[in-house]
């Protein structure tokens, strides 16, 4: 009995994670989708048309933009390509405005998750468009400088659309908790796993010095490099469990998840935005550069933030005192 009861434990935990993301997501997944359906998005666009021009977008991008901020990459990928035609963007194009919905996607369903695990949701969200559009400007800024990326796009890959009625968005929705369950229950074993058999303090090892460098401790080390390779889903997910087990500092926590916000879901995300036509080089390496020095700055800031501020302003759960050592 004492053999099989780690293994139960971590079925439960599963489940236990499980359920919380799908609270999270089914809700407002639906919510979203309602939204587009009676076309929110196409009503506030007009508004910010202008703004695509700071970036030296078509102002008909910004409805691509809002339709990823809110509903996620693949949307926002979709959108372009009903908008304009391929023809009409240059690999510069295609790359700032990847920029953009690389750091800032998805944005009701991820920040709850990352709301869940602690850090408050108006500073996390503000810190992603804030970093979108500071990264998307310095791109375009170097292009214009240096003339690069100036030919037109060559996708390899042109979005189908989005499945159409909400049958085929129930299916969808329910295709994408099925796999993240199996997932996330894959991860967990192996995360166990790891640990009991001591590879995880290798994996810790090699990663500490490149987190330590961006002010994140051994002990969040391997939820954001989760977070960051599969996304905010997978990675904000393991920090929940571990933030209410209070094994990872509340300040540690906070910065993990700005760092998964700016730069997460960096396999099928850059994929997707490579596909359509964007540098490879900007929206993968780029983009973690420039995450590790936001996050770096951002750290260096909290260090410098008292506990009073910190949780009245930035983290919505204060720890017992037990737990408060950060």
């Amino acid at each position: 009995m004492s053999a099989t009861h780690p293994v139960l434990r971590i079925v439960r935990d599963v489940l236990a994670i499980y359920w919380e993301l799908v609270r999270i997501i089914i809700p407002i997944a639906v919510l979203a989708r309602a939204l587009t359906e009676v076309g929110a998005i196409e009503a506030v666009a007009p508004y910010l048309s202008g703004l695509m021009g700071t970036f030296g977008l078509p102002p008909e991008l910004a409805i691509a933009w809002l339709t990823g901020l809110l509903v996620g990459i693949w949307a926002g990928v979709t959108v372009v390509f009903t908008v304009l035609p391929p023809g009409a963007l240059t690999e510069a194009d295609m790359t700032v405005f990847a920029a953009l919905i690389l750091f800032a996607h998805a944005l009701p369903v991820e920040q709850r998750i990352i709301q869940k695990a602690g850090p408050g949701i108006i500073a996390t969200t503000a810190i992603r468009l804030v970093g979108g559009m500071l990264f998307a400007l310095i791109l375009h800024r170097i292009f214009v400088a240096t003339g690069w990326l100036a030919t037109p796009i060559e996708p390899i890959w042109l979005p189908d659309g989005e499945p159409a009625g909400w049958f085929a968005f129930v299916v969808g929705l329910g295709q994408t908790l099925l796999s993240m369950f199996v997932i996330l229950f894959a991860l967990t074993f192996a995360i166990e796993g790891l640990k009991h058999v001591g590879a995880m303090a290798y994996v810790d090892r090699a990663l500490s010095p490149l987190f330590r460098l961006i002010g994140i401790g051994r002990e969040a080390a391997s939820f954001t490099t989760i977070g960051m390779l599969l996304g905010v889903a997978f990675g904000g997910g393991l920090l929940i469990r571990e933030a209410r087990r209070g094994n990872i500092p509340p300040r540690q926590i906070f910065l993990s998840c700005v760092f998964m916000g700016l730069a997460h879901g960096i396999i099928e995300d850059t994929i997707v935005v490579v596909a359509a036509g964007a540098d490879l080089v900007s929206v993968l390496f780029g983009r973690i550069v420039f995450a590790g020095v936001a996050t770096a700055l951002i750290g260096l800031s909290l260090a410098a933030t008292s506990d009073a501020t910190f949780y009245r302003r930035l983290f919505r759960v204060r720890p017992s005192a037990g737990e408060a050592n950060s």
